[in-house]
């Protein structure tokens, strides 16, 4: 009990003398020990880190999910420490709500297959969404989050720590220049010498963990890196899906009989976007394409080109591609300007350009 008594007494005299000196620095009645510029530095650059990641989370968290009341649902669901219930999201309420009005009208009808068809494309639509978000969230929003919750609550910390033993050793120097007595004075160097290495110590800490925010730079590009690819990802599947998706409508007739009136009566004329070729696809930037292709032609000779997504051949006349396998591409005098002749082992065709990226 008396320890404890001692104890506090000595943490309540310590706090004492830190709001002293603290408000004697505001009031301009005592001077104050300034940081080195490097770790002046390091303090902003961490703190900077500190506001940007937040926001960059926040911003990344409105994309992912702009419902913000799902958002705070979820966050409640986190902090209780509960399984997110599933639930449908736009896409598939869309997919189900098509599939069954496809249904409705019959499944036999161009109409009710075209809605199930729709249906169907919206539901997967759907998954890719949530896999992209959970993909998202576990390799971007995660590490930030951990970096804001963990690496920077440890430096605050610290920085605290540093600022508190920054305070003593300022109220150690007042203490010396006030003192008179010689044994007063020994007493006051005697505090001065260790609120210094305790200051110092400290200092050197602190730094040293200010320091290992290049790392973090370093970690969340990686993150970033990570994020983009599973946006890419994300939205060439979905443009995959809705380019079969296209292909499949347009296999339907573009007129039909009403299923009300006799088929000798006027007809309702439905008009289906065909799907888009290779032709009507934007064209490579010139920064890119340009100059390999301009080689390429002039040389006659050949070059390896990486698929950039999947590609459905409309003739036997051109060869399917697989996105991300190489093949070996060659420009044929005459050949239409939007494409290659691409080979595949022993298979050859034309392959669009908007599809591919020549390597080096």
């Amino acid at each position: 009990m008396e320890f404890n008594v001692r104890q506090l007494a000595a943490d309540a005299g310590t706090f004492l003398s830190r709001a002293v000196q603290f408000t004697e620095e505001k009031l301009g009645q005592a001077e104050k020990t300034e940081l080195d510029a490097h770790l002046e530095t390091l303090l902003i650059r961490a703190e900077s880190t500190k506001h940007w990641t937040e926001k960059i989370m926040k911003q990344t968290e409105v994309v992912l999910q702009p419902n913000p009341n799902v958002r705070m649902e979820e966050f409640l669901y986190e902090k209780l420490d509960k399984k997110v219930p599933t639930r449908a999201n736009n896409h598939e309420l869309l997919g189900e709500c098509l599939i069954d009005s496809g249904h409705e009208f019959g499944p036999g009808t161009a109409y009710g297959s075209a809605l199930i068809k729709c249906g169907e494309t919206e539901k997967l639509l759907g998954s890719a969404e949530k896999e992209f978000i959970h993909s998202s969230a576990i390799n971007f929003l995660t590490p930030f989050r951990n970096f804001i919750e963990g690496d920077f609550k440890t430096i605050y910390k610290e920085r605290k720590l540093l600022q508190n033993k920054r305070l003593d050793l300022d109220a150690a120097k007042n203490r010396m220049k006030k003192a008179r007595v010689a044994d007063a004075r020994s007493s006051a160097e005697t505090e001065l010498r260790i609120a210094q290495s305790e200051f110092d110590r400290q200092a050197e800490i602190t730094r040293l963990l200010l320091e290992g925010i290049g790392s973090t730079h370093a970690h969340h590009l990686h993150c970033l890196n990570d994020f983009v690819d599973a946006q890419a990802a994300y939205y060439a599947q979905c443009y995959q899906y809705m380019v079969n998706l296209q292909k499949q409508l347009g296999s339907f007739p573009s007129t039909f009989s009403n299923n009300n009136q006799p088929a000798s009566s006027s007809s309702a004329s439905v008009s289906v976007p065909s799907a888009p070729t290779a032709a009507s696809l934007p064209a490579p930037p010139p920064s890119q394409a340009s100059p390999a292709l301009n080689e390429l032609r002039s040389t006659s000779g050949t070059r390896k080109a990486r698929v950039l997504y999947d590609y459905d051949a409309a003739s036997s006349s051109e060869l399917s591609l697989l996105a991300d396998e190489v093949i070996t591409v060659s420009s044929v005098p005459g050949m239409d300007s939007d494409w290659l002749m691409g080979q595949r082992g022993n298979q050859k065709g034309k392959v669009p350009i908007t599809y591919l990226e020549l390597l080096n």
